[in-house]
C-alpha cells in the first residue's frame, strides 16, 4: 500500500497535492500571526522563488491565468497587437491576449510532443494581418519539457517580439543551451518574462496561486502595480503635488494615485507561506516525477508505436507536471472516452492536455478555422496517466496493467 495514493485498490487520479505535516504547520503559523495578506510571507516567498528560478524579481499573485494577465498588461499589450500562442495550451495563455484587447495568432505544434516550433512560430507570423503588428510570442512548456526555446528566442527577437514563456508545468526545469550553460525556466536567459502556476496538481501548490519572473526592474514594477489596483505609494511617482505632499514638501502618509487602472491580484500571505513550504520540496517532487515517468517509459516501450511516449530533447532536466501518452485509438479499435470510462472503471484517472484552443467556439468565431495539422494529430491521440509526488513505482505498475488490459495489449 502506497501512503499517499491510497494503495493497490485506492483510486489513482491523473494528478493531486501532496501536503505534508510541516506546509500545514507553515499555514497555521501565519494564520495565528499578524498578517494574512500583503504581509512579510509574500515578499520571502518572492525571494525564494527568484532564487530557485534564478530571475532578478519574482512577483507573486493570485493564480496562473493572473500571472499571464499581468505580463500581457505589463507589456502594454492592447488592441491592433497580436500574440502568437501555440494552440495546445489551456485556455489561459490565449485568453490573457484577449483581456487587454490583443488578437491571438494560433501556432501549430509538433505532433509528437506539443510543443511549438520555429517552424510553426514563422507561419503563425505569415498569418496575422497586414493591418495589424505582431507585439509578443506566448510560448508554453507543455507538461514540463521545454523545446526550441533557443531558435524561438532568435525568431523572436529578429521580429522585434517580447517572450512570455508559460511554464505553468515547468517550475524546476533546466535545459542546457548551445553554449552548453544550463538554464532554469524562469531565469530569463530566453524569455522576458516567465509565468508559474500553483495550482494543487502542479510540482508545487499553493492552494491556488501564480508568479511572474522576469529581470527586468520596469517589468517587476509593472507587474507589482497591476497587481494592486495599479496603485502606487512612491513619492517620486506622484504626480498631483497639491495632494500628495504637505507644506514642507513631505509625501502625505496615506496618500497613494492610480495612473493607470489594475485588478486585485494579491497573493496571501497563508498561500505563500504554503508555496514556500513546498518549494523548498521542488527537487524531491521533482525528482519522484521523473523516476516515475521512467519508470512509464521502461513498461511501455514495447507496446511502440500503438503507444508511445514524449521524446525529450538532448541537455534537458525536466521537472515534469504531466506524464503524456500518444495512443493510436484507431489501431486499438477504441475512442479515447471509451478507454478513459474504461480506465476509471479500473480505478485510473486520466486526463487530455488539451483540446486545441482554436477549436474552441469563441475563437473559431473570432479567427475562422485554422488548419494546424501538428495539433491535430497530437491531440488525437494524447492521454495523460496518473503522475503525482505521493504515487510509488507499482502505482506505476498498476495504471500501465489496467491500461494495457483496456487496450487488449496484454498485463504488466
Amino acid at each position: 500500500m502506497t501512503k499517499d495514493s491510497g494503495g493497490a485498490g485506492a483510486f489513482l487520479p491523473y494528478g493531486r497535492q501532496l501536503i505534508e505535516e510541516d506546509d500545514i504547520a507553515a499555514v497555521a503559523a501565519v494564520l495565528r500571526g499578524d498578517y494574512l495578506t500583503t504581509g512579510p510571507e509574500v515578499d520571502r516567498f518572492e525571494a525564494d522563488l527568484a532564487a530557485v528560478t534564478e530571475a532578478r524579481h519574482a512577483v507573486a499573485c493570485a493564480n496562473g491565468t493572473a500571472a499571464l494577465h499581468l505580463a500581457a498588461l505589463a507589456l502594454g499589450l492592447g488592441p491592433g497587437d497580436w500574440v502568437v500562442v501555440p494552440t495546445v495550451t489551456f485556455l489561459a495563455t490565449a485568453n490573457a491576449a484577449r483581456y487587454v484587447g490583443a488578437e491571438v495568432v494560433f501556432a501549430d505544434v509538433d505532433p509528437d510532443t506539443g510543443l511549438m516550433t520555429q517552424a510553426a512560430l514563422e507561419q503563425a507570423l505569415a498569418r496575422v494581418p497586414a493591418e495589424g503588428k505582431a507585439k509578443a510570442v506566448f510560448n508554453v512548456h507543455l507538461g514540463g519539457p521545454v523545446g526550441d526555446v533557443e531558435g524561438i528566442h532568435a525568431i523572436a527577437r529578429r521580429q522585434g517580439l517580447a517572450i512570455v514563456d508559460d511554464a505553468s508545468h515547468a517550475l524546476g526545469t533546466r535545459y542546457r543551451d548551445p553554449s552548453g550553460a544550463w538554464n532554469a525556466v524562469g531565469s530569463g536567459a530566453h524569455a522576458d518574462m516567465t509565468t508559474f502556476s500553483f495550482h494543487p496538481v502542479k510540482t508545487v501548490t499553493m492552494g491556488e496561486g501564480g508568479a511572474v519572473t522576469t529581470n527586468d526592474p520596469g517589468l517587476a514594477a509593472r507587474l507589482r502595480a497591476f497587481r494592486s489596483h495599479g496603485m502606487t505609494r512612491t513619492p517620486e511617482e506622484f504626480t498631483e503635488t497639491d495632494l500628495a505632499f504637505d507644506a514642507e514638501g513631505r509625501a502625505n502618509p496615506w496618500y497613494y494615485e492610480m495612473p493607470e487602472p489594475g485588478f486585485n491580484y494579491r497573493a496571501t500571505d497563508f498561500q505563500c507561506a504554503l508555496g514556500r513550504s513546498q518549494l523548498a520540496k521542488l527537487p524531491r517532487f521533482a525528482a519522484t516525477r521523473l523516476a516515475l515517468s521512467r519508470r512509464y517509459d521502461e513498461l511501455l516501450a514495447d507496446w511502440a508505436p500503438v503507444v508511445t511516449g514524449l521524446h525529450k530533447r538532448d541537455g534537458l532536466e525536466p521537472a515534469l507536471h504531466l506524464h503524456p501518452v500518444l495512443i493510436d485509438f484507431q489501431r486499438v479499435g477504441l475512442d479515447r472516452a471509451a478507454v478513459m470510462n474504461r480506465l476509471r472503471g479500473k480505478g485510473i484517472g486520466t486526463q487530455v492536455h488539451y483540446i486545441p484552443v482554436h477549436l474552441q467556439p469563441y475563437y473559431r468565431q473570432r479567427y475562422g478555422a485554422v488548419s494546424l495539422p501538428g495539433a491535430d494529430a497530437y491531440y488525437a491521440r494524447c492521454l495523460s496517466m496518473p503522475l503525482f509526488a505521493g504515487m510509488e513505482e507499482g502505482d506505476v505498475d498498476r495504471a500501465v496493467a489496467a491500461l494495457g488490459e483496456v487496450l487488449g495489449l496484454g498485463n504488466r
